[in-house]
């Protein structure tokens, strides 16, 4: 019994100082910000540069970095927008994951170093600015617009109007709150070993479209993710929605554009063997 009671005041003690040095971080005046550089267009090699720089409750990574560049070194190449986790422009690699710096504040990360470096999977232009250019033509390539034949508007007076249901609306909404800051792009291991593959953010647009009922275009996206370097690349690391800021799940809305693939898939064998069937009795 003693020994117990000795046990539980020993997990006391220690969870204790735990939250006494978690607070004692979190209240820290100044951090080491370590800040990968690299110019590709004047060397191939790479270092890390640190700055002490001074930070207090609400100071975001974002605003640690600002404070370097304003300060210490104007050279530092950062690539940013909004501050309010909404353009996607900040997204960086902060202590080995993928986060939008103007999201994280330096409190929520219990160490006295802070390394930033630019998002895996895409190549490097300088420091931590990356080149979405290949990401943004996977994007693209999903055709991310409403196809409908009917919303063609020939004539003025005779409008067409898509009425949506509250439940309509809800079998997308979420997919449709991603801001391309590339974050899931970055995480997943099937865009670092296949470059063709469209990644985790233009397969889940892809899906968000599908699901939208205004749409009529489902088996000509089919089509478009229906390759080896498609759909079928993804191994469902999940890793994709562990990194994303907006709760977008991309891994979901993956998994979601299998079912109606394989389902159109079904049906389209269903079919060939009918008409099989009808042309072996003639």
């Amino acid at each position: 019994m003693t020994a117990l009671v000795n046990i539980k005041n020993n997990q006391t003690k220690l969870e204790g100082d735990k939250k006494k040095e978690s607070r004692i971080k979190s209240n820290r005046e100044v951090i080491q910000l370590r800040v990968y550089r690299k110019n590709s267009k004047q060397s191939k090699s790479s270092h890390f540069d640190e700055f002490t720089v001074p930070v207090q409750r609400w100071t975001t990574v974002l605003d640690a970095l600002l404070h370097a560049k304003a300060y210490l070194d104007n050279s530092i190449a950062i690539r940013y927008s909004c501050r309010m986790a909404s353009c996607g422009s900040c997204g960086m690699k902060i202590n080995g994951i993928p986060r939008l710096a103007c999201y994280t504040k330096v409190s929520e990360i219990n160490e006295n170093i802070i390394t930033c470096e630019p998002l895996p999977n895409f190549p490097i232009i300088r420091d931590l600015v990356g080149d979405f250019s290949d990401f943004f033509q996977h994007h693209s390539s999903m055709e991310p617009f409403i196809h409908n034949q009917n919303a063609d508007i020939v004539d003025k007076n005779n409008l067409t109007e898509f009425i949506q249901s509250p439940e309509d609306v809800e079998n997308y909404l979420q997919f449709s709150y991603c801001i391309k800051c590339g974050l899931c792009y970055s995480a997943c291991p099937s865009v670092a070993s296949d470059t063709k593959f469209p990644g985790p953010q233009a397969l889940a647009q892809a899906y968000r479209y599908v699901a939208d009922n205004r749409d009529d275009a489902t088996r000509s996206r089919m089509n478009i993710v229906d390759n080896k370097h498609g759909i079928w690349r993804c191994h469902f690391a999940g890793s994709c929605s562990v990194v994303c800021p907006k709760g977008v799940d991309p891994a979901l809305g993956i998994q979601l554009l299998r079912g109606h693939l394989v389902s159109f898939s079904k049906n389209d064998k269903k079919l060939a063997e009918s008409r099989t069937r009808i042309l072996g009795k003639r």
